[in-house]
């Protein structure tokens, strides 16, 4: 559907307050969703390749000054022309619950709290919950909070997409 030369673009939408957006007719809205979505996915392959470029023109660099400086993590900082060049490969922990708890026991039976090293987290996969039974879905019940998440809008044209 053509909109008149003076319709909002999708630049234009920075500068408006949410309120005056919203009045706008239920077509355009879709039509800049819609652009925006699309901006949206260009620009992250873009980031992808750029970022896929940058691994490949600085990581074995990166990789020569860390394992020169004996990490195998962390910030490494490197000249390239007038540019200093920032490269960090952060940390991913992951620790084996099984073995915790077996050492959260081994902390407890020597008489010390496992609360003063080891931080337990109990999680209930939410699939798993609405799969119970209800005599111990009501057991668990107490200790479940539900908090809505982020109100996602999207809008389907009722016509066929051909």
């Amino acid at each position: 559907m053509p909109y008149p030369t003076n319709a909002p673009r999708v630049d234009d939408l920075i500068s408006m307050p949410p309120q005056e957006i919203a009045t706008l007719p239920v077509e355009l809205l879709a039509t800049l969703q819609r652009e925006i979505d699309e901006s949206l996915k260009h620009d992250k392959a873009v980031k992808a390749r750029l970022d896929g470029a940058l691994i490949h023109r600085y990581a074995t660099r990166a990789a020569e000054l860390r394992q020169a400086a004996g990490k195998d993590t962390g910030t490494v900082r490197f000249d390239d022309g007038d540019f200093t060049i920032v490269a960090d490969l952060p940390k991913r922990i992951a620790w084996d619950q099984k073995q915790l708890t077996a050492l959260a026991k081994q902390i407890r039976d020597g008489g010390e709290d496992p609360g003063e090293y080891i931080d337990a987290i109990f999680k209930v996969s939410e699939r798993k919950y609405t799969a119970w039974p209800e005599y111990l879905r009501r057991d668990f019940e107490p200790a479940r909070t539900v908090k809505p998440g982020a109100l996602k809008i999207e809008l389907v044209s009722q016509e066929v997409d051909q």
